[in-house]
């Protein structure tokens, strides 16, 4: 969806909305912890997306593997997931504004105190989860092992 539509879509949801954010370049089992988990939280999942040049930015010219279209494609294809949002920015604070989340969820490589948007989703009187991380998941792991 686009952030208009997301918005839009976000206001026919009958409860409590959830939104995390990544990369999502290289879906592993820690990625699927965190997005199950974070559809338990709520009614409805929305997924923000890193756009190919925040993650450029973010991660360095050899990322993201998978483009932005892909990546979208199978996120929105896991049962997890309601909607996916792409985000140009190195973060996605503005998105998070825009969309108002009654929830947001983050990776146990975040605190609540530094997942972006936070502050905005408590400020409404919204919750800030942080998943535990999947010991030995990453995709900098998955990447190194392929390349020997």
């Amino acid at each position: 969806m686009n952030w208009d539509s997301v918005v839009q879509w976000r206001e026919t949801v009958p409860g409590p909305v959830v939104f995390t954010n990544g990369v999502f370049d290289l879906l592993h089992p820690g990625h699927i912890e965190v997005l199950d988990m974070a559809r338990r939280e709520g009614a409805a999942l929305v997924v923000g997306l890193n756009s190919d040049d925040s993650v450029k930015r973010l991660k360095g010219p050899s990322r993201p593997v998978r483009n932005t279209a892909e990546r979208a494609v199978v996120l929105a294809g896991l049962e997890a997931v309601d909607a996916v949002v792409v985000f140009d920015e190195d973060t996605p604070f503005a998105l998070v504004q825009r969309l108002q989340p009654d929830v947001i969820v983050k990776g146990g490589d975040y605190t609540p105190e530094t997942i972006v948007g936070a502050d905005v989703v408590t400020a409404r009187g919204g919750r800030v989860v942080v998943v535990p991380l999947v010991a030995g998941q990453s995709t900098t792991s998955i990447i190194e092992k392929l390349r020997g």
